[in-house]
């Protein structure tokens, strides 16, 4: 295999991995919000947070680095203009998800604490859990 396609495939890979770990946690993490079993909230959602640190972070990192690589093995400059769109983007879904990942550590905390005293989880965990749905389905849904 050559190195173009070597990379080229780490690209395609790392994106699949992007929307996998992004619509497969939500998929269980709708359904754990919607249970009323806090105990199996708080694993869900601390597996969600796991998923985005040991997938989503790593293929995020290694999507454009990989885009770098193939663009430059092609003698593409980075002010090509679908490149430089493409690179704008994909700033904006990173500035997007962050506040995602620090509502998925906030449930997470909140879940833990309530699951450990056996007690109701919090109003203000429906609240992120709202917000999260929504900011969540937006951001996987366009990358």
């Amino acid at each position: 295999m050559s190195a173009y396609l070597l990379v080229k495939w780490l690209h395609v890979l790392s994106s699949v991995v992007s929307v996998g770990t992004g619509f497969g946690p939500a998929y269980f993490m709708y359904f754990a919000n919607r249970s009323g079993n806090t105990e199996a909230q708080a694993v869900v959602a601390r597996l969600v947070v796991r998923a985005d640190w040991w997938f989503t972070t790593p293929a995020g990192i290694l999507q454009p680095a990989t885009g770098f690589i193939l663009g430059h093995m092609l003698g593409l400059p980075v002010t090509t203009p679908w490149i430089a769109a493409a690179l704008v983007l994909y700033l904006i879904a990173g500035a997007c998800w962050l506040p995602v990942v620090w509502l998925q550590v906030q449930m997470v905390s909140m879940a833990c604490a309530s699951a450990q005293c056996r007690s109701a989880l919090p109003v203000q965990y429906a609240k992120y859990a709202r917000w999260w749905e929504l900011s969540s389905a937006n951001i996987r849904c366009r990358t």
